[in-house]
């Protein structure tokens, strides 16, 4: 059976390689994941006074991630830690307290960079905040991806086999890992 997967992407730029990554992933998911984009650059910066009156997009954001099987987040990394933008995300979805969408949601974490170690700082710092937020992260396997753009066609498909190979495992344990949990 076919997983609902909410895909939440920590750049928000339109030609984002880690959004590109995600359109590889996807393909790569096909019969067995399927991905819904969750739009994050609508997101006010986090202000619980607005909780008074909750603005449209969290709760549309809430919502999309709530009724997922498993959540994945394909990060950046800014300044050795992982986007903000997944951060305002992550707080608007943990609230209000006892509300939280990613509470035992299945969770995967990568991301790419262009650098060789592949975003691999931002994404342990993103896995940390995430376990306090009740996800139940897949242990592994870990997927830091030195972004080669030789490596991915123009339609999403990954055309370098080591490539192909390396991130199909990735995407086959997290269909797994989403499978026995959801």
């Amino acid at each position: 059976m076919t997983k609902s997967i909410a895909v939440l992407v920590g750049s928000l730029r339109k030609g984002a390689i880690n959004l590109s990554l995600a359109h590889a992933l996807e393909k790569l998911a096909e019969g067995k994941l399927k991905f819904h984009y969750v739009e994050l650059g609508d997101l006010p910066l986090y202000n619980e006074d607005l909780w008074a009156n909750p603005p449209a997009a969290v709760l549309r954001m809430k919502k999309e991630v709530s009724e997922a099987d498993g959540i994945l987040m394909l990060t950046p990394e800014y300044n050795r830690s992982y986007a903000g933008v997944l951060k305002n995300a992550m707080d608007w979805g943990s609230r209000p307290y006892g509300q939280s969408c990613w509470k035992n949601k299945p969770t995967a974490v990568t991301g790419a960079s262009p650098g060789a170690i592949g975003a691999a700082v931002g994404q342990a710092r993103l896995r940390n905040d995430l376990a306090s937020l009740s996800t139940i992260l897949m242990p592994g396997p870990e997927a830091y991806i030195q972004w080669k753009p030789e490596a991915y066609g123009a339609d999403g498909s990954v055309t370098d086999e080591n490539t192909r190979a390396f991130l199909q495992s990735f995407v086959d344990h997290f269909a797994s890992f989403v499978e026995k949990l959801s």
